[in-house]
């Protein structure tokens, strides 16, 4: 995949970050580890992983963990450089719809997300509107 150099280095920045976070994973249910890497405004990097429950729809995903962990630490909606998505098991991963629709409301529109999995050839990059077309967004 070709990309610009911002771009290049945005992943190449967040993709150690993501795989550090997958191995953090609570999935003894699924056994599906999955990792991402927000880079906030001034750069810094909060790792979120999917934490599962034995009553699935209690699970919270490795995005929207990143993403409230951000927010509970006092960052912006909207300000948001950045995620990459990362998960092993598979060739490539891609966000769930709940996460879409967080994303629509935590991310600007233009926001950068790169989901990879174990073969990084199969990596995609995609913006949140690309992700969520015509999305549901009150703001």
């Amino acid at each position: 995949m070709k990309r610009s150099s911002e771009s290049q280095a945005l992943y190449e920045r967040l993709l150690p970050e993501a795989i550090a976070a997958s191995e953090k994973a609570w999935c003894p249910h699924s056994e599906f580890p999955v990792g991402a890497a927000l880079m906030t405004a001034d750069g810094a990097v909060i790792q979120g992983c999917n934490v599962e429950n034995v009553s699935y729809g209690l699970t919270n995903c490795a995005e929207r963990t990143a993403l409230f962990s951000a927010i509970c630490q006092g960052e912006k909606p909207k300000s948001f450089r950045a995620m990459l998505v990362y998960a092993p098991k598979v060739a490539l991963i891609s966000p769930c719809g709940a996460c879409r629709q967080v994303m629509v409301e935590l991310l600007d529109k233009g926001c950068p997300v790169f989901c990879v999995g174990h073969d990084e050839t199969a990596a995609r990059d995609w913006t949140v509107e690309q992700l969520l077309p015509g999305a549901f967004d009150a703001f």
